[in-house]
């Protein structure tokens, strides 16, 4: 890793990534961008790049919260400071660890001085080093629920509190968020996404010459940071420069009556909840306006804004493909650009690139500029990449079917008390929760138990000399809270394409029944994984992962016909959770079978099937049984399954959350039997 970061106008297309940099470099007001993409792409490159060009703050000299001397924050822990020139400093990109702690993110104070000695002594913590600067996250989806939600507190409210056992500190924390994710690895919650002000995706671009350029220059950079740095000096002043000039343009950007009707006639149109559409759509055409040199918000600044505020605020479910409908836009802008325009030309040249241009792009990638368009990435949940095709193809094979609307399922849960990543299925201590004891910390101090500490202390006071009211405190005293929350668990499903399967209607409702689940996954903060048994194999369609549309996308393309291998199903399932404890042997699993529990081919099918089921059950393995048989005759197949793998059986209509209220109890009360 080189000391000299790669210049930001050295980055090869990409063109809608940098624009929504440099907008938030003009008004940080905007709310910081969201770039999603497939690895590779340079997300974070651009990112690292742009603070560079960001100009230089004025803060308090020694303070170490970042105030500003003009107008220092009066609650400033390290304040009070009167307001004078104060020095000048390059702005910061704080970079957020995914596996970062909340004592990391927020700051630590130090109980043991707080409790006997009355002493605020405050460690800033990230929130502090980004305030008025960068607070850069990577793999933001993969961020632990406790540590969002502190994100989410500071970015609304400007500030961060850190509260522990009746002593508060409270500081300034004004910072552009801005995170880079693989949608493969999982969503966002959906409160985190909407805090982003605005969103882009990126992919690799398909066309020869722009790819050879990307190497020539990334080859460059690596054999010579500095030199290759001094070759795009220039470019990066002219930026610069362009950056700060708008930043003195915005204040006299007008944004007119007619910008404002298509502003919130766009938002309507594509019913975005809420109102931070329309809020975000505003301040971005301003920044358009202004990074073109204008001071006048024309039609085709609301529609770039509209491209770069919405597509993520308009998803109902993390099924829906990202994006938006771009005829769509045009006409509901046409529409409402009649009903009295205030652009001072209705359809202006957009000029070139540069004060006085239209559009607001970005600037010109310089000398050497690859040529070429990365183009849109693939639509997500279009089938594109199916990923492997299922075993067992051949004669009787009938196509894919589409599933049935999801509902709203049950909860089902694994019984007794895990220790994984923090999550919403199932029981688990964690660092957050309801307290259930106490235990000696080990290591740092996170939740201090302040009952057992003080209980801890009491005996020692008079041969420490106690003399006054504090209590006197020692580092072995100190007792950490236990708590007890929910935890994120690996949801296996194990489904049954098989010819018996195969009835139009029928498998359309199991995919539906298999994608409310899912759904119910992401929202449990879950990883999935997807095992399709049928013809002579099974086959792992999509290994453990936290992209619950990944698997969405999987089911919706996969055939049915065949026999019904269900051994293999089993043993295959059994085989992707041996991995999986390797890789992460705290998340405990939950297998769900979905089949109409016949099984059919080979040698003793029902007995081999038997057999593999006992395997689960023998390590105690939680398992539900989605029972899919149809008609007036039934087998009752898949409940004796269910015996054999030691969990319980359920009807697609038992599934629903308004059906048998005994569904979580009797999965668990299973659970309970199967351990004792």
């Amino acid at each position: 890793m080189t000391s000299t970061p790669f210049p930001f106008t050295a980055v090869v297309g990409q063109d809608d990534l940098r624009l929504a940099l440099l907008l938030n470099a003009v008004s940080p007001a905007v709310g910081g961008v969201l770039v999603r993409g497939e690895k590779g792409t340079a997300k974070s490159t651009a990112v690292r790049a742009l603070s560079a060009l960001l100009p230089p703050v004025a803060v308090v000299p020694g303070c170490r919260f970042s105030c500003a001397p003009d107008a220092p924050d009066p609650g400033c822990p390290d304040g009070p400071h009167e307001p004078g020139t104060g020095t000048r400093r390059p702005a910061r990109m704080v970079e957020l660890p995914v596996g970062a702690s909340e004592d990391r993110l927020v700051g630590a104070l130090d109980i043991e001085r707080a409790l006997a000695e009355g002493v605020k002594a405050f460690e800033p913590g990230l929130l502090a080093d980004a305030h008025r600067g960068i607070l850069y996250v990577d793999e933001v989806n993969l961020l632990h629920d406790h540590l969002v939600d502190l994100l989410l507190d500071a970015a609304a409210m400007g500030a961060s509190y850190v509260e522990r056992e009746g002593v508060s500190v409270r500081h300034a924390s004004k910072f552009l968020l801005v995170g880079t994710m693989n949608p493969e690895e999982g969503e966002l919650r959906p409160q985190l996404l909407d805090r982003f002000g605005l969103t882009v995706e990126v992919a690799a671009s398909r066309e020869p010459d722009q790819r050879v350029e990307v190497v020539r220059r990334r080859l460059a950079h690596d054999d010579d940071p500095a030199g290759f740095a001094a070759r795009w000096a220039d470019e990066e002043a002219a930026v610069r420069a362009r950056i700060v000039a708008a930043r003195k343009l915005l204040p006299s950007v007008v944004l007119g009556d007619a910008a404002l009707r298509r502003i919130a006639a766009t938002c309507a149109a594509f019913e975005v909840d809420g109102m931070r559409a329309d809020i975000v759509m505003a301040r971005t055409a301003t920044a358009l306006a202004a990074w073109a040199g204008r001071t006048d918000v024309l039609a085709e600044d609301v529609r770039q804004a509209a491209l770069l505020a919405l597509p993520h605020r308009r998803r109902r479910n993390p099924f829906d493909a990202p994006g938006l409908d771009e005829d769509k836009l045009d006409e509901t802008l046409d529409e409402f650009g009649d009903q009295g325009d205030d652009d001072p030309d209705p359809d202006p040249d957009p000029g070139p690139d540069g004060p006085g241009g239209g559009g607001g792009r970005p600037p010109e990638q310089g000398p050497e500029d690859g040529s070429g368009d990365a183009g849109p990435p693939p639509e997500a949940g279009t089938g594109d990449d199916p990923g492997p095709a299922p075993a067992g193809g051949g004669a009787g094979e009938r196509s894919a079917v589409r599933p049935a609307e999801p509902f709203r399922t049950r909860v089902l849960s694994v019984p007794g008390l895990g220790e994984g990543t923090a999550g919403r299925r199932s029981r688990a201590r964690t660092e957050h929760g309801r307290t259930t004891g106490d235990r000696r910390p080990r290591g740092a101090l996170t939740k201090l138990h302040l009952a057992a500490t003080v209980r801890a202390a009491a005996p020692h006071q008079r041969e420490r000399g106690r003399a006054g009211r504090g209590l006197v405190v020692r580092r072995d005293d100190l007792r950490q809270a236990t708590r007890e929350g929910r935890e994120g668990n690996l949801v296996l499903f194990v489904v049954d394409a098989s010819g018996s399967m195969a009835a139009r209607q029928r498998m359309s409702a199991v995919k539906g029944a298999v994608l409310s689940l899912l759904l119910d996954a992401y929202q449990r903060r879950d990883k999935v994984g997807l095992v399709t048994f049928r013809g002579s194999a099974a086959d792992v369609a999509l290994p453990p992962t936290s992209s619950v549309d990944a698997a969405a996308a999987r089911l919706e393309s996969l055939p049915t016909g065949g026999r019904t291998p269900l051994a293999a199903g089993l043993l295959k399932a059994h085989e992707v959770l041996r991995v999986e404890r390797l890789r992460d042997p705290a998340r405990r699993a939950l297998v769900v079978v979905v089949t109409d529990g016949r099984a059919t081919g080979g040698v003793e099918p029902v007995a081999l099937a038997g057999r593999a089921a006992r395997l689960f059950a023998a390590e105690g393995t939680a398992s539900v049984v989605v029972d899919c048989e149809s008609g007036p005759i039934r087998l009752g197949l898949a409940g004796q399954l269910a015996g054999e793998l030691g969990g319980t059986a359920v009807t697609l209509d038992e599934l629903r959350a308004d059906s048998i209220a005994g569904l979580v109890k009797n999965v668990r009360e299973t659970g309970s039997r199967r351990a004792a």
